[in-house]
């Protein structure tokens, strides 16, 4: 089970769970929609995090930011990019390279190739079940190899090497090898995303993807902060699933990846005053 990462190319296979254009609604006890208070920590979750709590990962040029990329893919751009905040991704990157660029829906420079585009929604707890596991067991340094293993079996999205620092990951083994897992990946202020949710194709359908949501929901409630997860808008049963929970949904969100340019333009340099 693959339900809440979608940067990955596969993840607009199947039909969406609500129409096209539909207007988002307002989440019971939750923050209004921007156009009401302002902008939110959730409108640029990876950028609200690297300069919140996952401040000590951020790698940073200008107003740019990401996580390294042994931990996650994820990057920040400033809400308003201008010129030199594209020069200063670019060489962040390297030419040629490809970035995602979660969330973003404005317009890419001339000479940026877009590489991926996944139209994704973004849910937050609206009466979730939260509740620990008994069967579920916190996952370590030590479980890396195997999570890695169950992630190229599954294919949930990114999972590297250091991914694991980002929060606290709880699996399920069956005699002994781990065949379900899911953990915490962004974490703006007050809030924790719910990520990396798989499970063994071998025992689908025993609900431990739910199980492992509403484990994983409880640990982040306890710290007195909200879940909230992002899927592809095309994932029925994923949204099915959570809307099931007690999610719901907060706004339509997009998945883009961009190829640097080969010779992108450099940042002008500043006027001497």
């Amino acid at each position: 089970m693959a339900e809440a990462n979608v940067f990955t190319r596969d993840g607009g296979r199947e039909g969406g769970a609500t129409e096209p254009g539909a207007r988002s609604p307002h989440v019971p006890g939750a923050p209004a929609p921007a156009s009401l208070t302002g902008p939110h920590v959730l409108d640029n979750p990876a950028r609200a995090s690297l300069t919140g709590p996952h401040a000590r990962f951020a790698e940073r040029r200008g107003r740019v930011l990401r996580y390294p990329v042994d931990v996650s893919p994820w990057l920040a751009l400033p809400d308003d990019p201008d010129a030199g905040d594209w020069a200063d991704l670019a060489a962040l990157a390297g030419p040629g390279a490809e970035v995602p660029l979660p969330g973003f829906r404005g317009e890419i420079p001339a000479g940026w190739e877009v590489t991926m585009r996944i139209e994704g929604v973004q849910f937050v707890d609206d009466g979730l079940a939260a509740a620990p596991d008994a069967e579920a067991v916190r996952l370590g340094p030590a479980d890396v190899p195997e999570m890695l293993d169950l992630v190229a079996r599954t294919q949930p999205g990114p999972f590297e090497l250091r991914t694991i620092e980002l929060g606290e990951y709880l699996g399920i083994r069956r005699d002994g090898v781990l065949v379900a897992m899911a953990g915490e990946r962004l974490h703006p202020p007050g809030w924790t995303e719910i990520s990396a949710v798989c499970t063994d194709p071998a025992v689908r359908g025993e609900g431990l993807a739910t199980r492992l949501i509403l484990a994983v929901a409880h640990g982040i409630r306890q710290r007195g902060e909200e879940p909230f997860l992002h899927t592809s808008a095309a994932n029925v049963n994923a949204i099915r699933l959570y809307e099931s929970l007690g999610f719901r949904l907060r706004r339509r969100t997009a998945f883009l990846a961009a190829r640097v340019p080969q010779e992108a333009p450099e940042r002008e340099a500043a006027p001497v005053a």
